[in-house]
């Protein structure tokens, strides 16, 4: 039976206390949200932290709203069930709600949250496992090895993103809200991510993600998520697909997106992909072209590791098909974005 570390366990009620106790007690404390994914990296001795900061007890960063602008405000702490069967993000962001209605199965669901799926730690079938796993291997670059065992004398960690929720929302263009003791700031999500495996994200020590703020969608707006994994629950990513679809009145593309995730540490975004779908119209031979060559370049531009289970060579030829389902998904939708 693998066991959770000796820790403290605080339960503030206020934001400011949990910064407060982030700030005093430095490296050795770890925020928890939902635990979905804390609490078995501690039972394999991934981190060992001696305070934990929960944040259930802060209702402030709960709930989901419209913002005065028209778009969406997220608290970090709203369950990932809430996301995926509210009717404002089903109709202003469809691609964020299925996304966080395929993590996981129902319960966790209900646990996690989308503050704590966007902040996932980047996984490898190397690195989360127990520490006598790991120790046979004499570990790795990730945690406390000096090796690769995905790339050959490799010098660069390649553990791969696995959030669902995260190429969702770069496709909807979101902005994260930080705060710590010393002040808040925002960055936008294509910002956040880094190439570096270990350190995928850049949020600086004693921060807490606050809210997630999506801008306003146009009218003509769909969107879909596809997800490849190996039983219909559970499961982590194999590949990831985010689709943003920008329409005209007469369903005519005039903007649209793709990122894909569960390939490399960062969420991918597939270029050109926007010139080769604008001006076609959907339900038309022009579109199902068009979504060919996306696939196309899709399939060019994103290789596969050997970083989580199942074979890379398959995931790769799983790319084009994943994308090409989705962009049918996202384009048979009714428009829904009022």
């Amino acid at each position: 039976m693998l066991r959770l570390p000796a820790f403290a366990l605080e339960r503030p009620r206020t934001l400011r206390a949990a910064l407060e106790l982030l700030a005093e007690n430095g490296q050795s404390a770890m925020v928890v949200a939902g635990g979905t994914d804390l609490l078995p990296n501690l039972k394999h001795e991934l981190f060992d932290p001696k305070l934990l900061v929960s944040l259930a007890e802060i209702d402030e960063l709960r709930g989901l709203c419209a913002s005065a602008e028209g778009g969406l405000e997220i608290g970090a702490m709203t369950p990932l069930a809430d996301v995926a069967t509210s009717e404002l993000a089903r109709t202003r962001a469809p691609a964020l709600a299925q996304a966080c209605g395929l993590v996981a199965g129902p319960q966790l669901r209900t646990m996690g949250t989308l503050g704590g799926n966007v902040l996932l730690d980047t996984r490898c079938q190397w690195y989360n496992q127990t520490y006598f796993w790991r120790s046979a291997l004499g570990f790795c670059l990730k945690k406390d090895g000096s090796a690769c065992h995905v790339v050959a004398g490799g010098k660069k960690c390649v553990a791969a993103a696995s959030n669902d929720s995260a190429p969702a929302l770069m496709s909807l263009g979101a902005v994260l809200h930080f705060e710590s003791a010393s002040g808040a700031r925002e960055v936008a999500i294509d910002e956040f991510f880094t190439g570096d495996g270990i350190q995928n994200k850049k949020i600086a020590p004693g921060e807490i993600l606050t809210c997630v703020r999506i801008p306003p969608m146009p009218a003509g707006h769909r969107g879909a998520y596809g997800k490849l994994r190996d039983r219909g629950s559970i499961d982590f990513p194999l590949l990831g697909v985010a689709v943003r679809l920008d329409c005209s009145s007469k369903d005519v593309v005039e903007n649209a997106d793709l990122v894909l995730t569960a390939l490399a540490a960062q969420p991918k975004r597939v270029k050109r992909a926007s010139e080769t779908l604008a001006g076609t119209k959907l339900g038309t031979p022009a579109f199902d072209e068009a979504a060919e060559k996306v696939a196309e370049l899709a399939y060019q531009q994103c290789r596969p590791l050997a970083n989580i289970p199942g074979d890379a060579n398959w995931r790769h030829e799983m790319v084009p098909v994943w994308v090409r389902r989705t962009l049918a998904a996202a384009a048979t939708e009714p428009n829904v974005t009022t």
